[in-house]
């Protein structure tokens, strides 16, 4: 399966222009379309005391206010998706702007539920429940049924995919994973297959198994072990993706109930707070 429309998420913040930037060369290296997705949500909205005295003395407060929120919805909107088209001729590629509306969370999982990949950005520490959702990442993992890159809050990312390494553990999160991401490790110069811990000679043979699966479709693919120590899984990924020097690791995402109240594995928790390169997750 080709990698063939892509979804990024997008809204006012700088966070949300290195992403469209990293989606951009996605795109731009599989030939794919690409959306660009604002939730209605993350406009911010205009405070009715802001409307000027006049429009009040006029008595046309209300179409005043009305034309006022459409000005601002559209001032905000436009380095969006002037951003967006710019990429998009840049690069010759074809997409397309949408906005929205109704509830964020149902919104973006209509849009994402068909997308071949979504992109969207590590959430960010100061949200609250007492804050509109405009990044539902977690409700993306778990009710979209597609895989989905999270660009970390820091940092740029010229490149994504180029060199892999894969947290394997012999589940069917991680195997969906792996068979997710294909056609982006298919494109890879390096793919490492890492399993971690001390007495997983099971695990060792799954993923040398899996990597003899993975150069059968043409995939640079390796299989390589270590051991925790002191650190937790997630920060021996991340160690480890810095020494080989990867711009993207892949996992499957856990979660340990099938209700919304799901609460995600250690692992899949701890790199959505932490990640320091690109995370494909799969769930």
């Amino acid at each position: 399966m080709a990698l063939k429309d892509l979804m990024v998420l997008l809204d006012t913040s700088e966070q949300s222009a290195r992403r469209l930037d990293l989606a951009a060369v996605l795109a731009a290296r599989h030939g794919a379309y690409l959306r660009g997705v604002c939730l209605a949500e993350a406009i911010r909205p205009v405070d009715p005391l802001v409307l000027s005295a006049e429009a009040y003395a006029f008595g046309s407060g209300i179409q005043a206010f009305i034309k006022q929120v459409k000005d601002e919805r559209d001032r905000q909107l436009a380095p969006i998706e002037g951003a967006l088209e710019a990429h998009l001729t840049r690069a010759g590629l074809q997409g397309a702007f949408m906005l929205e509306e109704g509830a964020p969370v149902p919104a973006a999982l209509r849009e994402a539920r068909h997308a071949d990949l979504v992109i969207v950005g590590q959430t960010d520490p100061e949200d609250s429940p007492d804050r509109p959702i405009v990044n539902p990442v977690e409700e993306i993992l778990l009710g979209a049924g597609r895989p989905l890159i999270v660009v970390p809050r820091y940092g740029t990312f010229p490149s994504c995919g180029e060199t892999v390494l894969v947290g394997w553990i012999g589940t069917r999160e991680a195997t969906r994973a792996v068979h997710d991401a294909l056609p982006i490790l298919a494109a890879s110069r390096a793919v490492t297959l890492l399993t971690i811990g001390e007495e997983a000679e099971e695990e060792e043979a799954a993923a040398a198994g899996m990597a003899e699966h993975l150069k059968r479709h043409g995939v640079p693919a390796k299989a390589a072990q270590t051991v925790a120590g002191d650190l937790s899984p997630a920060d021996v990924l991340l160690n480890h993706a810095s020494d080989m020097g990867a711009d993207l690791i892949v996992v499957g995402g856990y979660g340990h109930s099938r209700l919304r109240e799901v609460t995600l594995g250690g692992v899949t928790r701890s790199l959505l707070q932490h990640m320091t390169v690109p995370v494909l997750f799969a769930h």
